[in-house]
């Protein structure tokens, strides 16, 4: 980056040292003019002969501030044109005026300017724009099919918790009733003990897994009730904060549920049964979930746990960060925006 930044610095000294060595030329031809005969002030072509391709070179270094693109070629084509509508106009003041003849050309000029101009503001979009589009409509797409999959996963839990869980439900009660009647057999009884203890673990494994992919009470009842839920399961002491005007989409709102439930269990892994806080509110358009311990902290913010949370935040555009809190302990900081 640093050559580009040479290159500039030449040029302008080579500018300035043109200008000094005309301004040392103006002045020893008016010096010349002033001894010799006092008259007829023939200098001023000798000082517009010098001017001319120093305002050029100022003229066309402005044009070229301008980014690379069609508009640098714009202000180019401006800068040439006004550098010879000053020289026309100069050439008529200096030869004594008379008939306005560079109205011609800057009838011409201008007509030129002005078309370029056109054609400039008419031609397709570039690149960049087109660029923006696509993000946008990629984010517009993926948005929508993140809603999908969030509906398709709570119409799992739903059947899930609706069919699957209850049918086992009722395996395991007709087993219990099965053991009772078997009390004569013994052996056949310890089976069926066995398989009715089978069927609760399987009960168990699915309201795991239920709850893992939407828990009801975030489907029916919102964020806030679901975090406090969590908040009393915990096995430390928690303060649950919320101030929220509505509730998120179901897609933010399980991401948000998620990061206080792994901020928690990491909590009352490592923070020693210290008390732990969570802090749901709004902030620009933003749900911002703070949830911190007052443990020892430390915490690996390339833990597993950690990591996957990330990565399901930064799905939503969201951002997610593990630092120290204010007088010990960790602090969990998401942001998820609320305008899917």
């Amino acid at each position: 980056m640093s050559t580009p930044q040479h290159k500039r610095t030449d040029w302008g000294d080579l500018l300035a040292l043109e200008s000094a060595i005309s301004a040392l030329i103006v002045l020893i031809l008016v010096f010349l003019w002033s001894v010799t005969t006092g008259g007829y002030f023939w200098p001023m072509w000798v000082i517009f002969a010098l001017a001319v391709p120093i305002g050029v070179q100022f003229a066309v270094r402005r044009a070229l501030r301008v980014p690379a693109g069609r508009y640098r070629a714009l202000a180019l084509h401006g800068a040439g044109s006004g550098s010879l509508v000053l020289i026309e106009l100069t050439v008529y003041a200096l030869s004594g005026g008379g008939y306005f003849w560079p109205a011609w050309i800057i009838a011409w000029l201008g007509l030129a300017f002005g078309a370029h101009a056109i054609i400039v503001a008419r031609m397709p979009p570039p690149r960049e724009r087109e660029l923006e589009e696509r993000v946008s409509e990629l984010t517009r797409t993926r948005a929508g099919a993140l809603d999908v999959q969030a509906a398709e996963l709570r119409r799992i839990e739903r059947d899930l918790h609706d069919g699957a869980q209850s049918r086992l439900v009722a395996l395991s009660m007709q087993l219990g009733r099965a053991e009772e009647r078997l009390e004569d057999q013994p052996e056949i009884a310890e089976l069926v003990r066995r398989a009715r203890e089978e069927a609760g673990n399987a009960i168990a494994e699915l309201r795991d897994l239920a709850r893992g992919i939407a828990p009801p009470v975030l489907a029916d009842r919102g964020l806030a009730a679901a975090a406090e839920a969590l908040g009393r399961r915990a096995p430390m002491p928690v303060t649950v904060d919320v101030a929220l005007s509505s509730r998120p989409l179901p897609v933010v709102e399980t991401a948000a549920y998620f990061v206080v439930a792994e901020a928690l269990t990491n909590a009352a892994k490592h923070a020693g049964g210290a008390a732990a806080h969570v802090d749901l509110s709004e902030r620009d358009d933003r749900l911002v979930i703070e949830v911190w311990d007052e443990g020892p902290g430390g915490a690996d913010p390339e833990g597993t746990g950690l990591t996957g949370l990330r990565h399901r935040v930064e799905a939503l555009d969201g951002s997610l960060t593990v630092s120290d809190a204010a007088g010990g302990g960790t602090m969990v900081h998401a942001e998820l925006p609320c305008g899917w």
